[in-house]
């Protein structure tokens, strides 16, 4: 615990102050730093953001968005319930994000408020000494130190070495003989931030190490099983931004990848873990920068609810619905035939850590979740196209609705089906306020 006590540490930092400044919230305090007067009501819930689609789609911020954290924050810019923003984004660093969010919603965020795809990676340190190859795009090799690793190769730093790997984009190919120039370390394992921008040199260079045991010099080893370990952040296969139709996301790229290496070598590409929604290793992360907040605050009542609001079926609805089942069965985790049942539920042996594994990646507090809900709020400002709903007929379900969800989750009629369908964020936050009979002062 003391390691992300240490992590959290920020609450009441600069950072804090440049929230505010950048804001225009002049004499306000952080919206967590402070003791709670204990005469104003204290909430037992807690608030699960999505970010495109609910409060913004590209660069474009979503009027209700504002409208929504009008209510949220009261006059001296203190939130008035616990806020996390979980985003499956993993281009940029935390602060980064908190600073955009702090401009568009025109309230102080700080990082400690915002879970990246790739924030549950701190928790992975048996990786943290090995040398990793990272693919994405924006400061990866910084978002890589950021989270805890001490070697990293990015894509461009293979591509330099070994010039004749990337073949497709002719005009790319190098124009005079080249022989590779082996100063990198052997790659031990593959970490996947985000979509990356030239899609053929990643896969390609991908597959290259994931076929030579992480050695480019060598020939590929097509029946060499396993592969190097393999982490994904980002499984959304689509998201939406300014246009019209969502877009392509990183899950996405990563059923080219799949494909591929199936392709090549007839066997399942395997993943180590995968994070971001609707991952539970995510929304295990988001609770605890609930309680985290709570505690700052100094509020006296535990988190009981968690309210995830979100625009996507196959991620945001799906996650926040594995985590409440999560909740209902976390004895599960000492039962085997329970883990059983859940596997079978959601087909997803990634999403359910064995009790050891969870030993090693949360601490105590982290493991422990305080929430007994984690209800789903769909809003129709974003993926979700409100004119082609889900049928209510689960048996129609299956043979009607195509899963966009990844690979390794199965499709669970159940776990796509909102707590509550709204028009937009605003209307999100009042809905909850209502169940809860919350009167902020």
């Amino acid at each position: 615990m003391r390691g992300l006590q240490i992590f959290y540490r920020g609450l009441c930092t600069l950072s804090n102050r440049q929230a505010r400044r950048k804001t225009g919230i002049v004499g306000s305090r952080c919206g967590f730093c402070g003791i709670q007067s204990n005469s104003k009501p204290q909430p037992n819930f807690g608030l699960l953001f999505d970010i495109d689609g609910v409060l913004v789609r590209g660069r474009m911020p979503i009027p209700a968005a504002k409208k929504a954290f009008e209510k949220l924050v009261d006059s001296q810019g203190q939130f008035v319930v616990p806020v996390v923003f979980v985003t499956n984004a993993g281009n940029c660093l935390r602060q980064t994000k908190a600073d955009q969010l702090s401009h568009i919603l025109g309230v102080p965020i700080t990082q400690d408020q915002v879970i990246m795809s790739h924030s549950p990676l701190r928790m992975f340190k048996k990786f943290h000494d090995k040398c990793v190859l990272v693919s994405g795009q924006g400061p990866v090799l910084e978002i890589a130190k950021n989270v805890g690793f001490k070697n990293v190769v990015s894509i461009d730093m293979l591509r330099e070495s070994f010039p004749l790997l990337d073949m497709v984009d002719h005009n790319r190919r190098p124009k005079l003989p080249s022989n590779p120039v082996s100063n990198l370390p052997k790659v031990e394992a593959v970490v996947l931030f985000g979509e990356p921008i030239r899609w053929e040199t990643n896969l390609q260079l991908i597959i290259d190490i994931l076929l030579t045991n992480g050695n480019l010099s060598s020939v590929h080893l097509t029946q060499n099983t396993p592969h190097l370990p393999l982490l994904a952040c980002n499984m959304d296969l689509m998201w939406m931004a300014e246009a019209h139709s969502p877009r392509f996301g990183h899950g996405t790229f990563l059923v080219c990848l799949e494909n591929i290496y199936k392709k090549i070598t007839g066997k399942d590409l395997k993943y180590d873990a995968l994070m971001g929604k609707p991952s539970e290793l995510t929304y295990h992360f988001a609770e605890y920068l609930i309680r985290f907040q709570v505690m700052q605050r100094q509020w006296k009542q535990p988190i009981t609810s968690l309210y995830a609001i979100g625009d996507n079926l196959m991620t945001d609805i799906y996650g926040a619905n594995l985590y409440n089942r999560y909740l209902d069965e976390r004895v599960a985790r000492k039962n085997p035939k329970a883990i059983a049942k859940m596997v079978t539920a959601t087909g997803s042996t990634t999403a359910v850590p064995q009790e050891e594994e969870i030993d090693n990646l949360w601490e105590s507090e982290l493991a422990m979740p305080s929430a007994t809900s984690c209800k789903s709020v769909l809003v129709c400002t974003g993926v979700y196209n409100p004119n082609a709903a889900v049928p209510c007929d689960a048996n129609h379900i299956i043979k009607e609705t195509v899963f966009h969800g990844h690979r390794d989750f199965r499709f669970d009629p159940a776990l796509v089906e909102p707590g509550h369908i709204v028009q937009d964020v605003a209307e999100a936050v009042e809905l909850i306020f209502e169940q809860e009979k919350f009167v902020p002062q």
